[in-house]
């Protein structure tokens, strides 16, 4: 059974750090079509004219780019009778345009350094010296992020959502026709690609954000991580909120399996960056048990995301509807995160199970939807996302979640011996469901009153989840990852 795809490349392909110029990647978020950028993006950087004046042009003064009357970046110099030269910013700037490569050792996640000095993440630098984050730099210009339009009120997983991954082919690469879309198809939440591992993505910047919030949408940012810098990972995410964004989502996927140290690294940089209160989201692997090694109980666990974004995409894992409803929650609500499924457009799923989606969604009493991916969906799809559904009558939901007895592996068992250390039957934090552990439960089953059988069965979880969890710190030592336990 194949597992969900990836959001992005995943590996498969290159990601487009180097691929789309930030100059590019602006003009296509302002509305330009894509070979109206390109053109722009040559007069502006010293390639072939465009031809013909008119909507393009550059300045002679300061080297600004306009489009129609509007400044990106915008600079006059004069010289005074004395030889003084001074440089003055006329104009914000439209949006900030930051790529970043990884492992350049250059600059910091999310900056582009055109010259001596560094600049902080998410700014864009064209000489020396720094500037302050969300800021565009050109030369000696330096023009400030703009002031934040207020996002609309609610939670944005609550709302209808779509995902986007590249901006510039989605729609044309019109930010105006995507606004439309979603307003005639009740999108009320945009989700946005702002980063790949330690390269942000300058289609995210804070003017996007502004002309979405100005529409009445939310727009969350999501990034693709893989645990190789976790640290840097956390700070791209960072550098979304900044931006402004409504809300965090992690697109953790096959490459964190194992990697319990680094993703509680990135926890920790990242809630250290945001705050504890922002939310974040996890849209992980939707099948627990395929993944035992996958540290779900880190991203959904003390400090992690307060969400739970599930990639339930029933066609691509060979499967139904109602299926892939049953298998997910069975094992994602032991994580104790609202879940709120991310279902599949890709691949033009037939319009019935795209509304059935929609409908044993009641029945799990789910409160909010979103759909992978805009830009491979059709409007057959956009319509099934959006007519009007309701229950189905005479379904019932499978709420009943996993039972965990001796062989079994995997996270689950971690998350099971993590709230059994706070019970007078400790147990090592392996992963591993033997003797020891099975001697536990039964203990705890013996002491709570329920009967006894060291099978953590749907009656014992729900006795001990309550059990609070302790501090945990993983840790490498000796080759293997070990929990190194506090209190």
């Amino acid at each position: 059974m194949a597992a969900a795809p990836r959001h992005d490349d995943g590996g498969q392909r290159p990601p487009r750090r180097g691929r789309l110029t930030p100059l590019l990647l602006c003009l296509l978020a302002l509305g330009l079509g894509p070979l109206a950028a390109i053109a722009a993006a040559g007069d502006a950087q010293g390639g072939p004219p465009s031809g013909g004046g008119g909507l393009i042009t550059t300045s002679t003064t300061g080297g600004s780019l306009t489009i129609g009357t509007t400044t990106l970046i915008a600079s006059t110099t004069t010289t005074s009778a004395a030889g003084t030269t001074t440089t003055t910013c006329n104009e914000p700037a439209v949006g900030t345009v930051t790529t970043a490569g990884s492992g350049s050792g250059q600059s910091g996640a999310g900056s582009t350094t055109g010259g001596a000095g560094s600049s902080p993440p998410g700014s864009t630098t064209g000489g020396a010296g720094s500037s302050p984050p969300g800021s565009t730099t050109s030369g000696d210009c330096t023009v400030p992020p703009p002031a934040p339009i207020p996002a609309p009120p609610g939670n944005p997983f609550t709302r209808r959502g779509m995902w986007i991954w590249e901006l510039p082919a989605t729609d044309g690469g019109s930010l105006s026709a995507v606004i439309a879309q979603a307003h005639r198809y009740g999108i009320g939440t945009i989700y946005l690609k702002s980063g790949d591992g330690t390269a942000v993505w300058s289609q995210f910047n804070p003017n996007l954000v502004n002309a979405l919030h100005a529409a009445h949408l939310h727009v969350c940012a999501w990034q693709y991580v893989y645990g190789n810098e976790p640290v840097l990972e956390a700070e791209v995410g960072a550098a979304a909120v900044r931006d402004g964004a409504d809300c965090l989502v992690i697109d953790a996927e096959s490459e964190y399996q194992g990697k319990y140290v680094q993703a509680q690294k990135y926890v920790r940089a990242l809630r250290a960056r945001i705050g504890a209160r922002f939310p974040v989201a996890l849209a992980g692997l939707a099948y627990v048990d395929y993944h035992p090694t996958f540290p779900y109980s880190v991203f959904l666990g003390p400090g992690g995301a307060q969400y739970n974004l599930p990639q339930m995409y029933w066609q691509d894992i060979g499967t139904s509807v109602d299926a892939v409803y049953a298998h997910t929650f069975t094992f994602n609500e032991l994580y104790q995160r609202p879940i709120y499924p991310l279902g599949q457009l890709f691949s033009a799923p037939p319009t019935a199970a795209v509304r059935r989606f929609r409908s044993v969604g009641f029945a799990y009493r789910v409160t909010g939807l979103s759909w992978w991916d805009w830009q491979s969906a059709g409007l057959r799809q956009f319509d099934a996302i959006s007519t009007r559904t309701g229950p189905i009558r005479d379904f019932h939901a499978d709420r009943t979640v996993a039972s965990l007895g001796r062989g079994a592996i995997g996270d689950l068992v971690v998350l099971a011996q993590e709230h059994l250390w706070n019970t007078p039957e400790r147990v090592t934090i392996d992963g591993g469901f033997g003797p020891e552990t099975e001697q536990a439960v039964a203990a705890f089953q013996a002491q709570a009153g329920l009967p006894v059988s060291g099978i953590v069965t749907p009656q014992t979880w729900l006795d001990l989840l309550k059990v609070p969890l302790p501090q945990i710190t993983w840790v490498v030592r000796h080759g293997a990852v070990v929990a190194e336990v506090r209190g």
